[in-house]
């Protein structure tokens, strides 16, 4: 719409780049960073053994050996690249979607309410049931068919919270004014809703890609996703269960890299995400 300002009644503060911003930021760099580069720095083969199998550390393995006598370290730090790609794709393309969806159904309610029933259909659906079904189904199996599932059971949850986000944005008097000037639709999710919900959808990428390190972690428990000898962190934890009491680092090591890189992750994007605060608007 042209010749007139939008009167917005909600305005977001860019937060600054403090140094306790950092504090929560770099952390998950770091290890979003390693776990990309871990691959090239690992000190033995992943796949040949060591030692004797659930060797404690030494001879030159510093968290000592798995079930099959291979560096657990090199393991490591090999197992969370595929990992951290698969969960960073999922999380922005359930964001992406989830924000178009939620904000084509916030300015046309009839679109809304066949979403929000179709979301309430599939957020019924286990996600360890949904995995299997997904996954089993898929032929050849795979980290492909894992990522789909994973973007299949997210969606829901994201356009659930997108479309609760954009509902006020679209129903304010600017975003009314600028379809009663004849903008089109897309104009008005780009332009006018889009960039109101910075805030909300940064914290939706943080949260999804939280989610999508549960589902590939589980898929990988659960054997649907990579199959051995592949280096993953699930799968190390399923295979080097059963000696956990003989070397405890087989098993911890690839335990606390999950969760790590899940908190780590939410923390910076709840750093990151602009603050939002009301102010009033003298309209003239």
């Amino acid at each position: 719409m042209t010749g007139s300002r939008r009167p917005h009644t909600a305005r977001t503060r860019q937060r600054s780049f403090s140094p306790a911003v950092a504090l929560r930021v770099l952390p998950a760099a770091a290890l979003v960073v390693l776990a990309l580069v871990g691959p090239w720095i690992t000190p033995h083969a992943v796949d040949e053994p060591v030692d004797i199998p659930f060797a404690e550390s030494g001879n030159g393995a510093l968290l000592g050996g798995d079930q099959l006598g291979r560096d657990v370290l090199s393991r490591v730090l090999a197992g969370g690249r595929e990992l951290v790609l698969s969960a960073l794709f999922i999380a922005v393309v359930v964001t992406a979607a989830a924000a178009v969806i939620g904000a084509v159904g916030a300015l046309r309610p009839a679109v809304g309410r066949v979403v929000e029933r179709a979301a309430d259909v599939l957020i019924l659906l286990p996600a360890v049931l949904g995995i299997m079904l997904v996954a089993l189904s898929w032929p050849g199996g795979g980290r492909l068919a894992v990522v789909v599932a994973a973007i299949v059971l997210g969606l829901p949850y994201a356009v659930r919270l997108t479309a609760h986000a954009a509902a006020p944005v679209a129903a304010s008097g600017y975003v009314e004014a600028a379809a009663a000037g004849g903008e089109r639709l897309w104009f008005l999710v780009v332009r006018e809703v889009l960039p109101n919900l910075r805030a909300t959808l940064l914290a939706v990428l943080g949260l999804r890609f939280v989610e999508a390190v549960y589902v590939v972690s589980m898929s990988g428990f659960l054997q649907v996703g990579p199959q051995p000898p592949a280096a993953d962190w699930a799968l190390m934890i399923r295979e080097n269960s059963p000696g956990i009491l003989l070397n405890p680092w087989a098993v911890l090591a690839p335990s606390a890299a999950v969760g790590l890189l899940a908190l780590t992750v939410n923390l910076a994007a709840a750093a990151l995400a602009p603050q939002t605060g009301r102010k009033a608007v003298t309209l003239l």
